[in-house]
């Protein structure tokens, strides 16, 4: 054993598989996050709409996310397998089948999928309650000045919920950047040289950082991974942050102006 230091992160900066783990991780992380917030948003205003049994589908939505983790893949490696469930479903359809464990977009759809099945409840349940602490007197205020669905969505509802969509957005980030169950089981081998699946696309860099680390014994190479990934993860974070932060100064200084113009008159 000796003391290296900074020689790591060297080695890991051309490391081309470290790379295509870092693209993998954001394009699955892409393919995930954005469907999921939304399809949140959706069945948040679903909920808050009092539609009935309204207390029980909150309970249907949180069970995925305390599901085994393993025994939801390897059903979804089932439903994804080539005649599985999902190919069975586009060819009553009249569409042909898709190679979801075998051909790149395949793979990171499949385990896009279950990122999204395992997290849309849970952040579903977190836009609900975040409009719930908006004040009816707001939605009041906005009809009686004559505001349109449309208006009151972008208008009321938005703005109040940037704090909450930040949160969701900052936890779907660091979430999504440390995939591991998913394509660990759905793919896993003895093989080293094919841990990700066919090609590796399904290679995401936590996935690469445990390789390294608890099978190759390369302690230190995949420190110096966590430590980078870290770092990318507080990075989205402080960016997201300052994006919210001057969409509401922003905000605020169109409500001055409009009280402005409105006392001028």
């Amino acid at each position: 054993m000796r003391f290296v230091g900074l020689q790591q992160y060297a080695w890991l900066l051309k490391d081309s598989v470290f790379w295509h783990a870092i693209s993998n991780t954001f394009q699955i992380w892409f393919l995930s996050t954005v469907p999921m917030l939304l399809l949140a948003l959706v069945l948040a205003f679903l909920l808050h709409a009092q539609v009935r049994f309204s207390a029980a589908y909150r309970v249907a939505y949180f069970i995925p996310n305390v599901t085994s983790m393993v025994a939801m893949t390897v059903v979804f490696g089932s439903v994804f397998a080539r005649a599985g469930m999902a190919n069975s479903a586009l060819k009553a359809v009249g569409l042909d089948g898709v190679g979801w464990l075998s051909s790149s977009l395949g793979i990171k759809s499949a385990i896009s999928v279950m990122i999204i099945w395992r997290w849309v409840g849970y952040t579903a349940l977190i836009f609900l309650a975040g409009l719930q602490a908006i004040p009816t007197e707001l939605f009041e205020a906005a009809r009686v000045d004559g505001a349109g669905s449309r208006q009151v969505l972008f208008r009321v509802v938005v703005p109040q919920l940037k704090p909450v969509i930040l949160f969701a957005v900052i936890t779907s980030t660091i979430n999504g950047l440390q995939i591991f169950t998913e394509p660990q089981v759905l793919f896993y081998s003895d093989d080293p040289g094919t841990t990700g699946g066919p090609g590796r696309q399904g290679l995401t860099v936590v996935l690469y950082l445990w390789q390294k680390a608890f099978i190759d014994h390369q302690l230190g190479y995949g420190a110096a991974m966590g430590r980078l990934l870290f770092a990318v993860i507080a990075l989205f974070a402080i960016v997201n942050r300052r994006l919210v932060s001057g969409s509401d100064r922003t905000d605020r200084r169109g409500i001055d102006l409009r009280k402005e113009a409105r006392h001028g008159r």
